[in-house]
């Protein structure tokens, strides 16, 4: 189940983390997959990672802030793989300043990649998505990264959990418009706990100066305590929810939120 097979995606921030699990988990699920990121080299890396395993696989240079770039890679997926099924934007920065402490250029940054970053991606690449969903019973998908954080409340960061708020109102949001205008595009978002990645790790560091003892360790243990499963997150575990809601076996799921957090939101 969970089959990609004739799929085509496009998948922002791709090169590591979250975005590259998912894009290795496309591939072996049948897609075909352009990863896009800014980070270039590590993005070349897990393409060809992709293609050596037996996968089809590309890569473009996207900053999900420029329309430019957005117009670039979508061409790229329909020019090389004739068509676009399948969006997942996963781009995403983390400050960890509180809402004093941060900075306008900082707050910007923040802003331009979680959520204008979102808003083009899903903009400029409907009428790709529109056009493959007349060949699919249960049309395209666009899948927009979240978080738990923009479900509940974030002490840690109230300006990262404003942004993906954002993300998860715009996803019900673009989910509804798009059903009304008959385009056929399911758009979901998925909500991550505290996940094993760079930005993961960023949490922790961001955690340890606001106790005033810089230890990653102790403020890693704080975060454990509170995952009802009993560990942390890992990429395959969101990319394995990425992958069913860009299936067909998601078909009737539009304008939902899936929360992969063990458990974390639940108590």
């Amino acid at each position: 189940m969970s089959r990609l097979d004739g799929k085509v995606a496009l998948i922002s921030g791709a090169a590591r983390g979250i975005g590259g699990e998912t894009a290795r988990h496309m591939a072996r699920a049948g897609a075909k997959v352009v990863v896009g990121d800014v980070l270039d080299e590590r993005g070349q890396q897990t393409v060809a990672a992709i293609n050596a395993a037996g996968g089809q696989a590309d890569y473009v240079h996207l900053d999900v802030t420029r329309e430019a770039g957005w117009t670039a890679a979508i061409d790229l997926a329909v020019g090389r793989f004739g068509k676009l099924d399948v969006l997942v934007n996963n781009a995403g920065v983390f400050i960890g300043k509180s809402i004093e402490d941060i900075t306008m250029a900082e707050w910007q940054r923040l802003v331009d990649v979680n959520m204008t970053g979102v808003f083009l991606g899903t903009r400029l690449a409907a009428p790709a998505l529109r056009d493959a969903a007349k060949h699919n019973e249960h049309g395209s998908a666009i899948v927009n990264l979240a978080s738990i954080a923009g479900i509940v409340g974030s002490q840690l960061d109230p300006l990262y959990s404003m942004t993906k708020g954002g993300v998860t109102l715009f996803t019900k949001s673009a989910a509804l418009e798009f059903a009304r205008k008959g385009y056929r595009i399911r758009v979901n978002s998925i909500h991550p706990g505290v996940i094993e990645t760079d930005m993961g790790e960023q949490t922790f560091v961001s955690r340890a100066q606001r106790t005033g003892t810089n230890d990653t360790s102790a403020a890693r243990s704080t975060v454990l305590a509170t995952v009802p499963w009993g560990r942390l997150g890992t990429p395959e575990d969101i990319a394995k929810g990425i992958v069913y809601l860009a299936s067909d076996d998601a078909g009737y799921m539009n304008g939902a939120g899936l929360v992969v957090d063990g458990g974390m939101t639940a108590t």
